[in-house]
């Protein structure tokens, strides 16, 4: 298991609402084959801080936090970044800079505010889109580049709104490219030594041309301040997920139906392959694009939809991209041989969603924190694609305008509450209203995402 030490991995905004005293980060260095300053002066005005609130809805406060209640009934959430990408105002950001806010207020470079709605988030990969509230007002836009042309090494900036000062530029370079930092099942990253901070969160990695190749989204830090190693999302993905918002409001992923694991070196020797590749099915859903096309448990995919499969995060990726209705192909290795198979690909939301709502009966289900919690029956393990040995109380659901939203997910499973070992939905929801009448306070809870595992704070 890949264990997380907590605070390792920082969401690069979720600032809070007073100003922390910390570097800005890195100044702009002169590179004498562009020109950086006539480059940063064209692309600042399309990159905008973002502040949002939430509505005070009781509880204890002290200090400056009860003044704000008491002043305007709401308390701030977060500071963040992002960048219009269609002149009609259009802008895209991370969701947890946005996430369980009722009001979003975007700030020019030029100090204009402007209210925004949602138009539409992505949980799992952490993007959502903006659109400015305006009347007929035309605004500055950037462009999407191609994250192809963009090899390690290469030069980048980034643009955004560190510890809420705004207008803030570093530079750096591309220091790897797909970048699985266990945040979700669509991990790519580029990675970059550009200093990102807290706040930087939804801002542009841009390259020299001016393009936007990323989001950055995260940092690796022992402190929480940047140490020269940045996440962001890879512009190919964010474009891809911000035309389905913006298009439907939501994502519409493909969806195959099959549990998958990488191949150790003895099962790819085992299967005839000189290197361990491609992605072995474990376990084949039923009434699912898979058990319909043919594909069987053992069968080790090696193309999908005429894309090389090297590894199961490759197989999940092409899947993603697949348009939901698609015909495709996909080829697997059977007992030595290569087979071509047809599969009419599904769609994914669809799927969890009609999980979440089977399951959800009075006889074993369980609700607290905004969490509905049960059993890892077999019927749920194979909805959720969970391994036979899993033991725990599985997140079968979670309440969008809970705080739990912006961490947990539907098919986590929680294994301890406050250092107390979980297995039974009744047990962990017991001890989370027993901490709520006890106004104890966030506890800590362990938790398994796939290989994942982490520690987050609930609020019961």
């Amino acid at each position: 298991m890949i264990h997380r030490d907590f605070g390792r991995i920082f969401k690069a905004a979720a600032v809070g609402a007073a100003l922390v005293l910390a570097p800005a980060g890195g100044a702009v260095a002169h590179d004498p084959s562009h020109n950086l300053p006539a480059l940063v002066k064209k692309l600042s005005p399309a990159v905008v801080n973002i502040s949002s609130s939430q509505s005070v809805r009781g509880g204890a406060a002290t200090g400056e936090l009860e003044t704000l209640r008491k002043k305007f009934g709401r308390q701030p959430v977060s500071l963040g970044s992002g960048f219009i990408v269609d002149p009609k105002g259009i802008v895209v950001t991370n969701n947890h800079v946005i996430d369980n806010a009722d009001q979003i207020t975007v700030t020019l470079n030029d100090g204009r505010e402007f209210k925004a709605n949602v138009r539409g988030r992505d949980r799992e990969t952490d993007l959502a889109v903006l659109e400015i509230q305006t009347s007929g007002e035309r605004f500055p836009a950037v462009k999407w580049g191609d994250v192809d042309k963009a090899p390690v090494g290469v030069d980048v900036i980034a643009i955004g709104n560190p510890f809420g000062l705004g207008g803030s530029v570093t530079k750096g370079i591309v220091s790897a490219r797909n970048r699985d930092i266990n945040s979700g099942l669509y991990d790519d990253y580029i990675q970059t030594d550009a200093s990102i901070n807290r706040g930087n969160s939804g801002g542009p990695l841009f390259d020299l041309q001016g393009n936007v190749i990323g989001v950055n989204t995260a940092i690796f830090s022992q402190t929480g301040g940047s140490v020269g190693v940045g996440f962001a999302i890879p512009a190919d993905l964010a474009e891809t997920v911000v035309e389905q918002l913006l298009e439907y409001g939501e994502t519409r992923r493909g969806w195959l139906g099959v549990t998958i694991a990488d191949l150790s070196a003895d099962q790819a020797s085992a299967a005839g392959l000189k290197r361990p590749e491609g992605a072995l099915v474990s376990v084949v859903r039923e009434n699912s694009p898979a058990k319909t096309a043919g594909i069987s448990v053992n069968d080790v995919i090696l193309e999908f939809n005429r894309q090389p499969i090297t590894s199961q995060r490759d197989l999940t990726r092409a899947v993603a991209d697949t348009p939901v209705g698609a015909r495709t192909t996909v080829v697997v290795l059977r007992d030595g041989k290569r087979v071509t198979l047809n599969v009419v690909v599904e769609r994914r939301e669809e799927q969890l969603l009609a999980a979440a709502r089977g399951f959800a009966t009075p006889s074993n289900t369980f609700k607290s924190a905004g969490l509905t919690l049960q059993e890892p029956t077999e019927e749920i393990r194979r909805a959720f694609g969970l391994p036979s040995n899993v033991e725990g109380v599985v997140i079968t659901e979670v309440d969008p305008d809970s705080p739990a939203a912006v961490f947990l997910k539907p098919g986590d499973v929680i294994l301890e509450i406050g250092w107390e070992r979980m297995t039974r939905p009744a047990a962990a929801v017991t001890k989370l209203d027993k901490l709520r009448n006890l106004n104890s306070g966030p506890v800590q809870i362990y938790v398994q995402r796939g290989d994942l595992l982490f520690y987050e704070s609930l609020r019961p």
